[in-house]
């Protein structure tokens, strides 16, 4: 750093940080809140990286951090605070933490408080593009043919099993499908589905989509209004996630799936399979929701391994 961070004893509750820097986080969250719209989830995901920034810089200081030491930050301090990660984090983790730092400054640089160009020469680290895993078609035709046999009573097997068929049938996230209300159930043959970043996308519902959907709501114990969420817990409250995780991890289990069997495994299966049957990548790109094609192309890598398995094992001079 080109000068010590300035000790100041101003308290603060948590952070080795002074009032004023308190106080340009705080207004930050707010903006993230209320004018990005940002989930409290991503939000706790910033404050956490900001977090981290902030302590490490204390120590690497050796006092309270200030807003002004953040103007004064070079190059060399920052790829410090990144290499002090490397062995704590995973790749991704430090990369989504850079992000936010930066982001952090552009705000910061929005409002006229600070202008600091050194954060925005540095590169994270390189990440290895995961491919998607998705299930075979006949594992994902026996997870259909099994989630509706795991609990006693039997609404909520049919709602596990529309929740389900809903996600692998019309590529959904389970963020997305857990949304819909009761006025969103499909009457025609496609559904408005709201994704990230408030876009909104019309996907086609498949004739078994919406029977399973009707088969859960005739057989739910507890009433539906046009506001009421669509997949409802066993106390009447919108379903956990989590709890459907859960069932997920059950079947699993009983089915002997890959550990890869998550609820986004089924929307990757949505995708694989369809590109396998001859579906082109742009209307991929729409149904999924991607913001760009070259996420769906991920795809394309799937597919192709697949076949070269395929090859590899049936070709007589493999």
């Amino acid at each position: 750093m080109g000068k010590k961070i300035s000790k100041d004893h101003t308290p603060h509750n948590l952070l080795p940080i002074t009032q004023n820097l308190t106080k340009a986080i705080s207004e930050w969250q707010d903006w993230l809140r209320h004018v990005r719209r940002g989930s409290e989830h991503t939000i706790i995901s910033y404050t956490t990286d900001i977090s981290h920034f902030c302590t490490f810089l204390s120590e690497h200081g050796g006092g309270r951090v200030n807003l002004q030491d953040l103007g004064k930050l070079e190059a060399k301090d920052i790829r410090a605070w990144l290499a002090s990660r490397m062995h704590a984090f995973e790749a991704s983790s430090t990369a989504r933490a850079l992000s936010t730092i930066k982001s952090f400054y552009r705000y910061l640089e929005k409002q006229g408080t600070l202008k600091n160009s050194a954060i925005f020469h540095i590169r994270g680290p390189k990440l290895k593009k995961a491919l998607p895993k998705a299930l075979a078609v006949e594992q994902a035709e026996q997870a259909l043919e099994t989630i509706g046999t795991q609990h006693d009573e039997e609404w909520v097997n049919k709602r596990d099993l529309a929740l389900l068929v809903l996600i692998y049938g019309c590529g959904l996230r389970i963020s997305e499908a857990l949304s819909l209300t009761y006025k969103d159930i499909p009457q025609g043959d496609s559904l408005t589905i709201t994704g990230k970043g408030n876009k909104q996308r019309a996907v086609p519902v498949l004739p078994m989509v919406k029977d399973a959907i009707a088969d859960y709501v005739s057989a739910c114990p507890y009433p539906f209004t046009a506001a009421s969420p669509l997949f409802i817990g066993k106390r009447g409250m919108q379903l956990d996630p989590a709890i459907f995780q859960l069932q997920l991890r059950k079947l699993r289990a009983a089915l002997n799936l890959p550990e890869s069997t998550t609820p986004h495994a089924f929307r990757h299966s949505f995708a694989t399979h369809l590109l396998s049957a001859g579906g082109d990548l742009r209307s991929i790109q729409e149904l999924l929701g991607h913001a760009s094609l070259s996420t769906t192309q991920r795809y394309t890598h799937v597919d192709k391994t697949r076949l070269m398995e395929a090859y590899k094992n049936a070709h007589p001079r493999a």
